[in-house]
């Protein structure tokens, strides 16, 4: 859990600053509930924007895990990590750093899993959760499609995103964030 360092009721910090006595009977702890970061598998993420947006609305650190340098906002809550070129390096990244109720944002099924076993939360790019429930039916999905890729069966990719699946997303992540604050307040 990460808190809040110490902090100063108003009184002892107006005193102080006015060039009077420090009193620590004015100090005290502030507990602040843990704050929430937020990971990007950014490599092949199409839902940047959306996060920038719900992450500036909640003050929420956000870091942006890649391959390669990308453009990200000039802001203090938001850092790109460029990891090397190998297999899933951004995924072992994220997965060292993630912390429990951390939000994972991600579309590669594997990553979801392993963050949700360290207490993290993941979403896909199109709104839809990984939950406990239904990340064992994704695992198995991704490997019969894997499989039938492999056959020569499916030759295209994932549908492009839509409006709907913005909004799914942006509401899930809003839902995820707002569930955090209400067990965490």
């Amino acid at each position: 859990m990460r808190l809040a360092p110490w902090s100063r009721c108003d009184s002892a910090w107006r005193s102080e600053r006015a060039g009077g006595v420090r009193n620590d009977e004015h100090l005290r702890v502030i507990e602040r509930p843990p704050l929430l970061h937020i990971y990007v598998d950014a490599d092949a993420c199409p839902v940047k924007q959306e996060i920038y947006r719900v992450a500036r609305r909640y003050h929420l650190d956000v870091t942006l895990v890649a391959n390669s340098w990308m453009r990200i906002p000039d802001e203090p809550r938001m850092a790109l990590q460029v990891v090397e070129d190998g297999f899933d390096a951004a995924d072992d990244w994220i997965v060292e750093k993630v912390e429990k109720d951390d939000i994972v944002i991600t579309g590669d099924i594997p990553l979801a899993s392993r963050c949700m076993e360290k207490g993290s939360r993941a979403i896909g790019p199109t709104g839809k959760p990984f939950t406990e429930d239904n990340i064992g039916d994704a695992v198995a999905t991704r490997d019969l499609l894997s499989v039938l890729r492999n056959a020569g069966e499916i030759t295209g990719g994932p549908a492009p995103l839509t409006k709907r699946d913005r909004s799914r997303f942006l509401q899930a992540l809003d839902e995820v964030i707002q569930s955090f604050r209400r067990t965490n307040a």
